[in-house]
């Protein structure tokens, strides 16, 4: 059985939200959810998360899990707002352990913090199995990236995270602490094995000036069109291209305050004494002069 799909594209953070449902009235799981956060005033907001619960409820759909492809840095995750509202629970890869363990240190978390995955309900493995409903799905291991960094394969559908973004404007950056080119070159030749029908739903879309916002791919057009990996590229081209590409990017603008939320699953830091919730930024620690 394959699943119906429905996008939610949030254009702040260029990212998409995806509700996979078998039927109405059946069940669902939601992908890489949104919560909302003003740089400026430190204010979260759940509007996106909200729209995505209007569809829920309008088609009648009970929410079996939260499905996180990855510890964004680009964007703060709604998934411990999703559950609160529907029951839901969140899982990620067993590689979220590193990452926790990493940006522990960074940010100085407290030191009751564990890095063990535990804020998250399940921490799935490369080949793991799991159902929405009449809908079957299967976990593969898609490192690079980051860590954690998985790809669900739900029926015909496959939801890549960071992977690969449309074919135009080509890959995910692999300098983060963690990444690894030449894991990424290989998970994406991963996802070209896939059968060719298969629905890629990618989690970002940056669209040039006169371009639709575009949420799905396939491994045809990947593989033939993408401007980093499709074609005759080969591992070391690839690896050289990404390296010196990523020394010329930008830490994402999120990236400080998003790992510190996604790496809890969503929950914000617990309150200071006054009450109040603080996120931290390690001074003169992530990227660099450019």
């Amino acid at each position: 059985m394959n699943p119906r799909v429905e996008s939610f594209y949030d254009q702040p953070t260029f990212t998409f939200t995806y509700v996979v449902y078998d039927a109405d009235g059946g069940h669902a799981a939601i992908v890489d959810p949104v919560l909302d956060y003003d740089a400026a005033s430190a204010r979260t907001s759940t509007a996106s998360a909200r729209r995505v619960l209007d569809f829920v409820r309008a088609h009648d759909l009970t929410v079996d899990w939260v499905l996180e492809t990855h510890a964004h840095a680009d964007h703060l995750t709604a998934a411990a707002f999703l559950k609160a509202e529907t029951g839901a629970k969140v899982a990620i890869g067993r590689g979220i352990t590193q990452v926790q363990d990493r940006f522990k240190a960074l940010f100085g978390l407290e030191p009751a913090f564990p890095t063990d995955g535990s804020q998250f309900d399940h921490l799935f493995a490369d080949g793991d199995t799991f159902r929405i409903g009449a809908l079957d799905a299967r976990v593969l291991a898609t490192p690079g990236h980051t860590d954690d960094s998985l790809t669900y394969v739900i029926g015909d559908a496959a939801f890549v995270g960071d992977t690969v973004f449309a074919p135009d404007t080509g890959t995910a950056r692999a300098d983060f602490p963690g990444g690894d080119a030449r894991k990424l070159y290989r998970s994406i030749r991963t996802l070209f094995d896939l059968p060719a029908d298969t629905r890629l739903f990618l989690c970002h879309d940056y669209p040039p000036a006169g371009r639709a916002v575009q949420a799905q791919s396939s491994p045809l057009e990947q593989r033939l069109h993408n401007v980093h990996v499709g074609g005759d590229a080969d591992e070391a081209s690839f690896v050289k291209m990404r390296t010196e590409r990523d020394a010329t990017l930008a830490a994402p603008r999120l990236i400080l305050p998003a790992l510190q939320v996604n790496i809890r699953a969503g929950e914000l830091p617990p309150p200071d004494p006054n009450g109040i919730r603080y996120l931290r930024l390690p001074l003169d620690q992530i990227g660099g002069a450019k």
